[in-house]
């Protein structure tokens, strides 16, 4: 039997029908249509699923579509703001931070919520923060760069922003 789940996904009211036992992942990519958060391990060691939950990250892989009921869902698709890339975005296309992309959406929702949270986090911070997100493709090293690019631009507006 299939149940009615009420959500905000990237700030817009949604309603769907899933199956009890359908996650997350499922709804996003198949009854919604949001293809940007991808399955690729099904049990949370990958992240390619990431997204934000009420704020906190998590693996879409491992959360029933049911639990996003009066919840407020964040996926990739939401990061942007209209045709203006997020500085997370920006800096991983300036340092080349991606080659086949599937793992990108996940390691982009987990920086933006990194440099929420921590606006000039350390190396070691950064590496730590985005350990659950697995590359197969790129190395990490353009991964960090570009978010420690990001967040200095993102501090740079802020200083803006203050004046």
């Amino acid at each position: 039997m299939k149940m009615a789940v009420s959500t905000t996904v990237n700030g817009d009211p949604r309603a769907f029908l899933c199956e009890p036992g359908e996650t997350l992942l499922e709804a996003l990519r198949g009854t919604l249509g949001l293809t940007g958060a991808k399955e690729g391990c099904g049990t949370g060691d990958c992240g390619a699923c990431t997204v934000m939950l009420d704020g906190e990250m998590v693996c879409s892989c491992l959360v029933l579509a049911p639990e996003a009921e009066g919840r407020r869902v964040e996926t990739i698709e939401g990061v942007a703001e209209g045709s203006d890339l997020h500085p997370v975005q920006r800096q991983f296309l300036e340092h080349g931070a991606l080659q086949c992309g599937f793992c990108t959406p996940g390691f982009i929702v987990a920086a933006k919520a990194l440099l929420e949270r921590d606006p000039d986090p350390s190396e070691h911070d950064l590496r730590y923060w985005l350990a659950g997100n697995l590359c197969r493709c790129t190395g990490y090293d353009k991964i960090v760069r570009a978010v420690q690019d990001a967040a200095a631009e993102m501090r740079q507006q802020a200083r803006g922003d203050a004046a």
